[in-house]
């Protein structure tokens, strides 16, 4: 039973794609999803890169950690930091799944931004709902 699913930002760096990436590698055996979040901007496409994991022992709340759109992606090329996220996914048997979405500046206050995101993953049943 899941009580409460939250996003908790890393945050925008190279380094912080690193944490997210030890993350998904010492919590392989809890990795729920990992997720490829993208929203246009005036400067292009602003990637996000999220993992969601089950909760731990007998805890009812499910962490979504995220790096928020701290990549901008120029072109077609993936960027380093988008391969060194797939890849790491990839090792512990997750494929991130890619969505698209509103930017997060489009939103009064940063709270409204992550309920939208978590509607459109529950919806898409990529989270699981609320017990």
């Amino acid at each position: 039973m899941i009580l409460h699913q939250r996003f908790i930002e890393l945050g925008e760096g190279f380094g912080d794609i690193f944490e997210l990436c030890e993350l998904i590698s010492t919590n392989s055996n809890r990795l729920h999803k990992t997720f490829i979040l993208s929203s246009v901007t005036p400067a292009g496409l602003a990637l996000s890169f999220a993992a969601a994991f089950e909760p731990a022992n007998d805890s009812n709340f499910m962490p979504i950690y995220i790096c928020r759109e701290g990549i901008l992606q120029q072109g077609s090329d993936k960027s380093k930091r988008r391969m060194l996220f797939e890849e790491t996914a990839e090792k512990t048997g997750s494929i991130p799944v890619y969505i698209e979405l509103k930017n997060s500046s489009e939103f009064a206050e940063r709270d409204l931004f992550y309920h939208y995101v978590t509607g459109i993953l529950r919806l898409n049943h990529l989270l699981p709902p609320l017990r």
